[in-house]
């Protein structure tokens, strides 16, 4: 079922006002948000989201809601794993609280931008070449293997990014430069600051960990829109997710091993769907049923034996 335009741009103006009120209510508390008041904005994206997926279902039937929760479940838990790696380029930059809020912020918004275009044209190349789900599937396969060993993370040195070595070679940079600005005014011209730099590792990195979820919805759905929407909600919510999460995020020692379980699943639905069809709310049940086991599990067994650096 295509969506009209008018569906499309009515979405993206409500995603682009919900933005200006953050970022609004953002600079009028000028820091990073308390672990309550973040759990409160956590509690009205989920909710923000939950309605939509409501309204989804109402118009369009079960199958494309269950569709899109089961695409909004994976993009969130994949989001949560991707807060181990803001953490990291955090701690490797020394970024303060306030400027930890900022950067959040203007990475989810590039987030939102990137990780919606990738989607849109990785969901137009599978409809034009649909072989191309049996390489997804392989590649998440590969991933799933590669977070049971635990070993995606240690590969990833946020002063070895790529995109940061040439910036700091062709742009122009003013070491010295307000803590929250990422351009200044110099005698010498415009500048770029060290905090645009860490953007910079931000988004690549983000969007280098977020290749693993664009296969995983695309094993979901084949509806852009469903696609689209179900990435945007899930990523709307990562800020206020990190200040929930971030002194808990460590003890979530199932969150791994669930998310292997889970790629590894929507891998082998994409490699043996054109002979064996697995009802949507059958995946659903699955990928519900295992990050909740894992988040259990974690709660239950917390790791306190475990360094304050695992799982970097």
């Amino acid at each position: 079922m295509s969506t009209p335009l008018w569906v499309w741009l009515a979405f993206n103006a409500a995603v682009l006002v919900i933005l200006v009120i953050d970022l609004g209510v953002a600079r009028v508390r000028a820091g990073p948000l308390g672990t309550a008041a973040a759990a409160r904005w956590v509690l009205l994206w989920v909710s923000l989201s939950v309605a939509f997926g409501a309204g989804l279902w109402w118009v369009r039937g079960r199958h494309t809601g269950l569709e899109f929760f089961t695409a909004y479940l994976i993009e969130y838990a994949l989001s949560v794993d991707n807060l181990f790696v803001f953490l990291l380029v955090f701690d490797y930059f020394r970024v303060r609280p306030a400027q930890q809020h900022q950067l959040l912020f203007w990475g989810v918004l590039g987030a939102f931008v990137l990780r919606g275009t990738l989607i849109l044209g990785g969901a137009a190349l599978v409809r034009e070449f649909e072989w191309l789900l049996f390489l997804f599937g392989a590649f998440l396969l590969w991933t799933a293997y590669k977070l049971a060993r635990s070993g995606e993370e240690a590969e990833t040195d946020p002063g070895q990014n790529k995109v940061l070595a040439l910036a700091r070679r062709v742009l122009p940079l003013a070491e010295d430069a307000p803590e929250r600005r990422f351009l200044v005014r110099t005698p010498e011209g415009l500048r770029f600051t060290p905090l645009f730099l860490i953007l910079l590792v931000v988004e690549t990195t983000d969007l280098m960990f977020a290749l693993d979820s664009i296969p995983a919805v695309l094993g979901v759905s084949k509806d852009p829109f469903v696609l689209y929407t179900s990435n945007v909600t899930a990523v709307l919510g990562l800020r206020s997710l990190f200040f929930v999460l971030s002194s808990l995020i460590a003890k979530l020692r199932y969150l791994k091993p669930a998310l292997a379980v889970v790629l590894a699943f929507v891998g082998l639905k994409m490699i043996v769907e054109p002979w064996v069809r697995v009802p949507v709310w059958l995946s659903l049940s699955i990928v519900g049923g295992v990050l909740l086991v894992a988040f259990v599990a974690s709660w239950l067994r917390p790791d306190a034996d475990r360094p304050p650096d695992a799982g970097q």
